[in-house]
């Protein structure tokens, strides 16, 4: 079976599409353990940025052994594209973060959920600006309703606020309309350049980014290593790198405005899996009904997909 086949139907697609949402999702219950296991302080960010650095070094430098030993392809790029994966590099990994991480300890859980799943409507409306085969329709929103009551009935019951602070709503909207953009981007740069290569070169230079402001402004024993910690860092760089990779490939072989929908379900299932490994959370009803709903969203489009 040829590499488009399998990154451009179905059920492959969307198992793929899947595994990458899913594996996402396993970040959230997988972060705030390892932050408790590093022994780090809840509101120092300085500390997340410098985690989140090792991460992404760590996963770029999986991707690369990668492309090396399995692909047997040379990581090597030419010049011309450096700039652009720098780009990508400083929007994705490091802007993003360092914009979500903020975001998040300054709002409240359900607030950022919902603003997060706001990156699957600019990747909708940037692809319906920019390509003319991309375009909105009725079952795109139809999918973006299913997805997006599936957030909000996953928090409710969550104590919400109206009040905007900067730093955390305003940190969170900017991170999501970065996020589309990198989306598109890496989109465009897949056409000339393996998706594997641009995943690791704007992981690896992002990161260093994340790096070098964390070691600077880094506070002395903020991040104590032990054997459980760096095990689960280990994880989270693993499934940063899988991940990515297998989105980058999709968003080549596939229309960014219909593969986006399929990212309702990284909070459904960070949702699910935190209820699994984590011990104040719990598996509800609701958690369960937006599942179905975001289910259906993709099932929706995947119908109106196979009938074109």
């Amino acid at each position: 079976m040829k590499t488009t086949e399998i990154f451009s139907k179905n059920p492959y697609k969307t198992i793929l599409a899947s595994i990458s949402c899913i594996l996402w999702g396993s970040a959230f219950p997988v972060l705030k353990i390892s932050y408790g296991e590093l022994q780090m302080s809840q509101n120092d960010m300085i500390a997340r940025i410098l985690l989140a650095g090792i991460r992404f070094f760590l996963a770029s430098t999986i991707i690369f052994l990668f492309i090396t030993f399995i692909l047997k392809k040379s990581i090597k790029i030419n010049k011309t594209y450096l700039l652009k994966l720098l780009i990508i590099g400083i929007l994705q990994t490091s802007l993003y973060y360092f914009l979500f991480y903020t975001g998040v300890a300054n709002t409240q859980g359900m607030k950022a959920a919902i603003i997060g799943a706001m990156e699957i409507f600019f990747v909708i409306i940037i692809a319906h600006i920019i390509y003319t085969n991309d375009k909105i329709n009725k079952t795109k929103i139809i999918g973006l309703i299913l997805g997006f009551l599936g957030i909000i009935i996953v928090n409710w019951g969550s104590s919400f606020r109206l009040d905007f602070n900067f730093k955390g709503e305003g940190f969170l909207i900017l991170s999501s309309f970065i996020g589309a953009i990198s989306a598109i981007l890496a989109k465009n740069l897949s056409r000339k350049l393996h998706p594997s290569l641009i995943t690791a070169w704007q992981m690896f230079l992002g990161s260093i980014i994340l790096l070098v402001f964390g070691y600077i402004n880094l506070s002395s024993n903020a991040i104590v290593f032990n054997t459980k910690g760096s095990l689960l860092l280990i994880y989270s760089a693993f499934l940063s790198a899988t991940a990515f990779s297998i989105w980058y490939a999709l968003l080549k072989y596939n229309k960014a405005g219909e593969i986006s929908l399929y990212k309702f379900i990284t909070p459904v299932s960070g949702a699910i899996l935190s209820s699994i490994f984590l011990p104040n959370e719990k598996f509800t009803f609701n958690i369960l009904i937006s599942l179905i709903l975001v289910v259906l969203g993709i099932i929706l489009v995947n119908i109106n997909l196979n009938r074109d």
